[in-house]
């Protein structure tokens, strides 16, 4: 009998019964260690006990309350993220494309209520990833992402990663943000080099721009700092977060500092479900446990014992691994071989990781894993190399 569920997904055939940890259990039994998290989500494992113990304590209360009332978990989450980094103040919503979609918003108010109607323009790059609505696919570019959405939402200028040249040229009287991915992940686990970020910092500053920061899948501790572009010691005036804010419950954000952070004001964006209290008890046990003193130099720690065991597969597997790419737990492996096929391998070995842009495997793995569970992954990963390496010859 045929699903009928959209078949917009090309969807494995396996699904799982439950989640421990990194682990994942399927409907038969078979245990996998977890390498995606679902891509970049649950960032404390699965089923991780306090996480659990917050959502059944707010459940047991109330889940829903329009945001046209006060609600405290909202006000708390808001003054941690804040505290903790760059922002001001705090939109809550319930995804990353949300996230995003509330900030370009933000970005042409922003203009409008300074008399520059003209400036709505955004410079963004390629290989970029933001999200599935019309505007956050036209903002990321991808032709496949675009194909049958025509016309592509107006107000999106593309240059190449990295090129700050190419920023400088794009940049005109209509331009009114930059908007860039710390990490692009989709992207293939490109890393921005921070005097890039800080180039991109200074020509904002010089032609009166947002910059807007898209840390969706970098962000809440993925790359060892609880947001990605705070290695470089560059701050945006606009981030857009969500993924593992939420440790798997849909959550995301939009923060923004100075005059930004006054730009939506009552009328001009809402949500009915964001920053609902179940998601935001979730949100705030997230950051108790982040935010603990040493988790993210555990985080750091493993990040570079996973990268220091991986950077030895280009030279044992040249005809399968090319390069390793990445920040703390948020790592990739440039494929030779077609990259869906050392994932397969993977899977079937009981690895779980994720395909990317540019013939990249992405290994985005709980950020509570141990040695151990880099040793577990490290033999697989060998094992699916020197298979494919076999098939190679």
């Amino acid at each position: 009998m045929a699903s009928a569920v959209m078949q917009n997904y090309r969807r494995l055939d396996l699904a799982f019964q439950r989640g421990e940890g990194p682990w994942l259990i399927a409907e038969d039994g078979r245990r996998y260690l977890d390498f995606g998290a679902g891509i970049a989500v649950t960032g404390l494992g699965h089923c991780h006990p306090h996480l659990v113990a917050a959502l059944t304590r707010q459940a047991e209360t109330l889940w829903h309350c329009s945001n046209l009332f006060r609600i405290p978990g909202q006000e708390r989450l808001a003054a941690r993220l804040a505290a903790a980094c760059f922002a001001d103040a705090v939109f809550f919503c319930n995804s990353g494309a949300e996230a995003l979609e509330a900030g370009l918003k933000l970005v042409r108010k922003y203009h409008d209520d300074a008399g520059r109607p003209e400036r709505y323009r955004v410079v963004t790059f390629a290989g970029a990833f933001h999200g599935r609505t019309l505007a956050t696919i036209a903002a990321g570019g991808s032709a496949n992402a675009l194909a049958g959405f025509d016309p592509p939402v107006e107000g999106f200028d593309q240059v190449p990663f990295g090129d700050i040249e190419a920023v400088k040229a794009a940049v005109g009287p209509e331009t009114a943000a930059i908007l860039v991915e710390p990490v692009q992940g989709e992207g293939g686990i490109r890393v921005a080099d921070p005097a890039f970020l800080r180039g991109l910092r200074a020509i904002a500053d010089a032609a009166g721009l947002l910059l807007f920061f898209d840390e969706v899948q970098c962000g809440v501790g993925r790359t060892g700092r609880l947001f990605a572009h705070q290695w470089g010691g560059v701050e945006p005036d606009v981030m857009a977060v969500a993924k593992g804010l939420g440790g798997g419950f849909p959550i995301g954000a939009c923060l923004a500092a100075g005059p930004a952070a006054r730009t939506l004001t009552p009328g001009s964006h809402g949500t009915t479900f964001g920053g609902n209290p179940l998601a935001m008890a979730v949100g705030n046990a997230v950051l108790d446990v982040v935010l603990a003193p040493g988790f993210l130099d555990h985080v750091s720690r493993m990040g570079r014992i996973l990268r220091d065991r991986l950077e030895r597969l280009p030279a044992l597997y040249p005809g399968v691994i090319a390069e390793v790419r990445g920040i703390g737990l948020m790592l990739g492996l440039k494929c030779v071989v077609e990259n869906r096929r050392l994932v397969a391998t993977l899977m079937e070995d009981g690895l779980l990781t994720v395909p990317a842009s540019d013939n990249v495997v992405r290994l985005l793995p709980a950020l509570i894993i141990d040695e151990g569970h880099v040793d577990a992954a490290l033999e697989m990963i060998h094992r699916a190399c020197s298979a494919l390496a076999e098939k190679a010859a």
